[in-house]
């Protein structure tokens, strides 16, 4: 059938209008008898009138639905008797007395596509070829690295390539270490085809981010299938169960497994080729340097990488840290950045870190230390757990905390609390929820579905500030960067801890978080503080060389 072209435009009638006002039968037969009976089933308000011609104008898509012969024909008996004369006339059907048969008829040869979406309002055909794509376009990564990243990838799998095969990668808190870990893992397991990566960690949030995490990178970055053991806390896999793949397992596990059949920890270490520990630092404690050695040292090619923000022990003891640097032989990679005396200052002005504002909030504490405690602090690494229980039972102390948490509940939709105890963490939850905030606590006491349910609640979109209150965890694995305040009751002597707490508030706009985090620290009478992650970064440069 030829197009007439000799006739006046028509008016038209679009069919989005069409379907808005057609009648109910007729709708009901387009969107088909199963749609009708699912929105029968949702509520039987919506097979009549208006709703049901609102939802026919979104089900349907005008382009495929003339271009269908069926629900073509469909659309022409919904339209009003004016409206099918017009057409009629577009399309010189003159036969009235049979007008919609005479309609359906002449529209089912495909020649008249172009009147009929002239006609019915269609603008733009969805099946149309797309746009011819550019000679030359950018093409972005699923899984990529930033420039200062890769650099930083590239020299580690340099030092891990030559002997003696082991570094540490040195990081702050949200520059993309544990990405750029797996960036260097994906690269091993391409190149040493079959094979098996341990990764070793000592608490269950960075276990499951590690895990989680390969996950998302092999499916970018692998090249075949490999297995992903899960080997911590009541995960029973067997580390035997593969010899190429991907085994991520918590330090106290591996300990019981080399204790309990050493033998069996050998046959790990022969198909091991890559051992990597998160949070280095904990390299040298008796226990894991034992699993560490026993994995690393089986055969002589197999590589051991380290991670960390803090390539420390301590704060202030040289010969502990010094310990660490010699384990890994003095070899450390930093991230390195042109231009900057230190990356921290980069990762901040760029938006990978938020601008971090140190606050102090003076305890007031009625604590009293005695010579024993004077003395026990001037021994041990870190604050005794006796002084901290009393500093968590301090009234004047907590009345001041709870109120540096109400200013901040101000400003602030997601705030984090590191208090000095369990019992504590749990007073200053209750409190605030007494007060009419949004508060929930976790320790290492929490069950595990139930501390799952409460970081699931607090990472949420909510709009109501929230306040997650927590002793002895949330410190390392957990990555909430929609927090943009913390506060700091915990008092320590460890700059490691210390970093890993402010770390938790720090992520930057780059990372999902904010352009400002608000750091506030309870200064104790007597009792140590930090205030610069910027001046923590540097703290161990004296006891470390760069391989490169």
């Amino acid at each position: 059938m030829s197009i007439p072209n000799d006739i006046p435009s028509a008016r038209g009638l679009a069919l989005q209008t069409l379907l808005r006002e057609g009648k109910i039968k007729g709708l009901k037969d387009l969107i088909g008898q199963s749609t009708v009976d699912v929105l029968e089933g949702l509520d039987p308000e919506l097979t009549k009138g208006e709703k049901l011609g609102e939802i026919a104008a979104r089900l349907i898509d005008p382009s495929e639905a003339l271009r269908n012969p069926v629900m073509r024909d469909q659309i022409i008996n919904l339209l009003p008797l004016p409206k099918a004369r017009e057409l009629a006339e577009r399309l010189r059907v003159t036969n009235n007395r049979q007008l919609f048969v005479n309609l359906r008829q002449a529209t089912s040869d495909k020649s008249v596509l172009p009147l009929l979406f002239s006609f019915f309002g269609v603008v733009r055909d969805t099946r149309a070829p797309k746009d011819t794509p550019a000679n030359t376009s950018v093409q972005s990564p699923s899984y990529g690295l930033f420039q200062h990243q890769r650099v930083a990838a590239d020299k580690v799998c340099r030092a891990l390539s030559e002997p003696p095969r082991k570094v540490v990668l040195h990081m702050p808190t949200g520059a993309g270490k544990t990405r750029t870990a797996m960036h260097i893992v994906a690269e091993h397991l391409r190149t040493h085809e079959p094979t098996l990566v341990c990764w070793l960690a000592q608490n269950a949030e960075l276990l499951d981010q590690a895990a989680n995490e390969f996950e998302k990178a092999w499916s970018h970055l692998g090249n075949r299938e490999v297995n992903l053991l899960r080997f911590w806390g009541n995960k029973r896999t067997d580390p035997l169960a593969a010899t190429d793949g991907f085994m991520v397992a918590g330090l106290g596990k591996m300990h019981a497994f080399d204790a309990h059949d050493s033998a069996s920890m050998l046959r790990l270490a022969d198909r091991t080729s890559l051992v990597v520990i998160d949070e280095a630092h904990q390299a040298i404690a008796p226990t894991y340097a034992s699993i560490l050695s026993a994995l690393y040292t089986k055969r002589p090619n197999t590589a051991l990488l380290g991670l960390t923000a803090t390539p420390g022990r301590t704060w202030s003891d040289i010969t502990e840290d010094q310990k660490l640097s010699d384990f890994f032989d003095n070899r450390k990679i930093t991230l390195e950045v042109e231009g900057y005396a230190d990356p921290v200052t980069f990762l901040i002005k760029e938006g990978y870190l938020a601008q971090p504002l140190f606050r102090t909030l003076n305890s007031q504490a009625g604590l009293e230390l005695s010579r024993k405690d004077i003395r026990d602090l001037s021994v041990v690494i870190d604050i005794p757990q006796g002084i901290l229980q009393r500093l968590g039972d301090d009234t004047q102390r907590n009345l001041k905390i709870i109120a540096g948490i109400e200013d901040l509940a101000t400003r602030h939709r997601r705030i984090i609390v590191f208090a000095p105890s369990v019992e504590n963490a749990r007073l200053i939850s209750a409190l605030l929820i007494a007060r009419g905030y949004e508060s929930d606590v976790v320790t290492g006491k929490t069950e595990t579905t139930e501390r799952d349910r409460i970081v699931k609640r607090f990472r949420s979109n909510n709009s109501q500030p929230m306040i997650l209150s927590n002793y002895g965890v949330l410190t390392t694995g957990f990555d909430a960067p929609i927090i943009s305040a913390a506060l700091i009751a915990r008092p320590t002597m460890s700059l490691v801890l210390y970093s890993q707490m402010v770390g938790r508030a720090t992520r930057g706009p780059k990372a999902g978080g904010n352009k400002k985090a608000e750091i506030v620290t309870v200064i104790d009478q007597h009792l140590p503080g930090f205030d610069s992650v910027a001046t923590a970064f540097k703290n161990w440069e004296d006891v470390w060389h760069d391989p490169t």
